[in-house]
Order: structure tokens, then sequence, then C-alpha cells
């Protein structure tokens, strides 16, 4: 990693450039993309998957209340409408069931055969994340949107790596697909980055334009309001040395997850006092997230015991307050409300030690007064 740098320092090409230029297509043959566009964040590539998408004021954008803010305010920064739909209780990830709910009973075709809600927005976008690193139901979410007529963006922040069955990628199944690579995910940078991922090199050209300042042509000919986003070239050559190692690692947090659901299986049963996620094919485990009661007095207690847990996400999107515009009301979306109240993240990384998860899993045991 160190000599890549060192490259990038002695090439003086720190913005754009051939480092950056390896990496996309590096990304682009392992995700099985048709094209990659480095950018300064994930933030920044789902605002801009929004714009390619020309969605902007009088659209809505379906997605889901249970994932970090950036999720739901890259849709207000284009201008449209985040309409926040409840999710799973077990995956954690947007309920297809509950879109198609939605569609049926607040929306309808104009004259012109769009799609609009009952006030009169139209819908063009579902918008699902793959939380935690398991994918979403992408089947189901395929075929509501070629039978509704919608485009479907990927939010794979959380998930690179992560497979369908088919060996399709998250982030590439999508119209679009929007990546981060802040350094604490799967695979991370030395501070901030992201891409979008896209079905055809047309596609990518157009985020391209969007994110050099709108422009084409030529310099200084601008044909869109665009942004200064680029991946910077010292990122790209970190994550240029990361990227062949991520399938390996990726398979140690698969390693982990296994160790922690036989600990949770020895020591709780099926008595459903704490809720694992399971074993999911394709799942990458960027958080390996349990429910728990009573979670402030058991993180506590844990941390007693020098465990360091987290919470993903206390509040969930359509109770922020810069949603109250929105007009949500508590009780609305009850699953993505109580999983914000029971959702516990234990520790994971490819590094953890092989005996850390029977060392947590005991610890929450006697959190919650079970004996082993």
């Amino acid at each position: 990693m160190r000599a890549a740098v060192d490259e990038v320092f002695a090439a003086q090409a720190f913005v754009l450039g051939p480092t950056v230029e390896r990496f996309e297509g590096a990304l682009a043959r392992y995700l099985g993309a048709g094209g990659v566009v480095g950018v300064a964040s994930g933030t920044d590539a789902l605002y801009l998957a929004l714009r390619a998408l020309d969605v902007g004021p009088g659209d809505a954008v379906v997605t889901t209340p249970f994932s970090f803010v950036a999720t739901g305010t890259a849709i207000a920064r284009v201008g449209a409408r985040p309409v926040f739909l409840d999710i799973e209780p077990d995956s954690f990830n947007l309920d297809p069931t509950e879109v198609a709910r939605w569609i049926a009973e607040q929306c309808r075709r104009d004259g012109g055969g769009e799609l609009r809600t009952i006030t009169g927005e139209r819908v063009r976008v579902v918008l699902p994340t793959h939380l935690y690193g398991r994918l979403c139901d992408m089947d189901a979410f395929e075929r509501l949107a070629q039978q509704e007529e919608l485009d479907v963006v990927e939010d794979a922040a959380q998930a690179i790596g992560a497979r369908l069955p088919d060996g399709r990628a998250a982030g590439a199944i999508g119209q679009f697909g929007c990546v981060s690579f802040y350094p604490t995910k799967n695979l991370g940078g030395a501070g901030d980055g992201g891409a979008v991922v896209c079905r055809n090199e047309n596609d990518a050209a157009l985020v391209r334009m969007l994110a050099r300042h709108g422009a084409e042509g030529g310099p200084y000919r601008h044909v869109e309001l665009g942004l200064a986003s680029r991946l910077d070239a010292l990122q790209a050559a970190v994550l240029a040395v990361k990227l062949p190692r991520l399938d390996a690692w990726n398979e140690r947090r698969r390693r982990h997850a296994a160790r922690y659901e036989e600990c949770f299986a020895a020591t709780f049963g099926a008595d459903g006092l704490v809720h694992a996620p399971g074993l999911v094919p394709g799942h990458v485990y960027h958080q390996y997230v349990v429910r728990v009661p009573d979670r402030e007095r058991v993180r506590a207690a844990l941390a007693a015991d020098g465990i360091e847990t987290q919470v993903y996400y206390p509040i969930p999107l359509h109770l922020q307050p810069c949603f109250v515009g929105l007009e949500y009301r508590r009780g609305e979306l009850p699953e993505a409300e109580r999983a914000s109240r029971e959702a516990l993240a234990l520790p994971i990384y490819p590094e953890l030690p092989s005996d850390a998860p029977e060392a947590v899993v005991a610890s929450l045991a006697r959190a919650l007064g079970v004996r082993p």
C-alpha cells in the first residue's frame, strides 16, 4: 500500500488520472458492471445516481427508514420527496411487499401512463439499502420495478462483495449502485471516497459529467449544474491494493458470524430472547447485528466487560428532525421503530480473535440473566 501511495506522490497526479482509471476498471470487472465512476463519497454517489436518472422536484423515491441518513438526504437534495416504507423484521431491509402495497393503495396512473402518488408526484425510483452487508430481496424489487416501470438504485454502501446465488454483485443489479469507501467499510480507503456503479459506459459517462462540474465537450463548457465529486488518486491507490483481498476478508467475517451463530444456539437455544441474524448466503457481515431487550442496560454490561458495541440506528429516518416536514408520525412504521430500539451491533471484523464470539455471547448471556 505504501509503495502504491509513493507512486502517486512521484507522479504528482493527485486528482483523476491513470491511478483512478485503473481502479475504476478493476472494480467494474470485480462487480461485473458496465462502468464505475469514482466519486468523493457514498453520499455523493447516491445523489449523482438520482441526478443521472433525472429525478428532481415533483418526483417521489421509495426507500427505507432504517439506514444511515444519507439514504434519505440524497433524495431530498435532488428536490424529490423520500417515501419511507417499513422494513422486514428479520433482514432489517426494505420490505418489497410494503412497497407493492403502498403503490396499490397510494398511487395511480395518469393520462400519460405515469405512476403518480395521490398527491400528484411521479414515482420514479425504488432505493433499497443492503443493510449491514445483507442483500435485499432484489428478485422481488426487480419484478416490481418491471411491472411498475420504475428504476432501482441500490444503496450498497455496506455490502461491497455481497452476491446473489447467481453471482450478481450488490451494486451491479439495479440501474445504478452506490458504494462507499469510508474507512470502516469492508473495502475502506484512508479517507472519504465512493463510487457509482453503472450498467453501461453511457450511464457512466453521464455520471462522470455530473461529477465533473457538469462539463462536456471540452474545458470550461458546462451543460449541467454538477458537483466537484472525484475519488482522488491516493484513495484509488489504497483501494486498488485492498480490492484483491476483499473476498478473503469477507470470508473471515462469515466465519466469525458462523461462530457467533453456534454460540447463540448453544447459549440461548430457541427461546427468542436474542434474535441473531442467521447465516444468509451472500451476506458479507459489515455488521453483525442482533436484537436484544433492554438494549442500553445490555450495552452497559458488555462495556463493563470490555466489549464495545454500536447502535445502527437509534432514530429511524422518518422520525429524524431533518425530515419533520414529511409529517410522519411515531408508530407509523412499527418495524423500523422496533428495530431502532432493539438492534445491537457486536464486534466483527476480519482480524477478530477466534475466541471473541464465545466471550461476547457469554457476556451477553450474563447481562440477560441466562446461564450458559
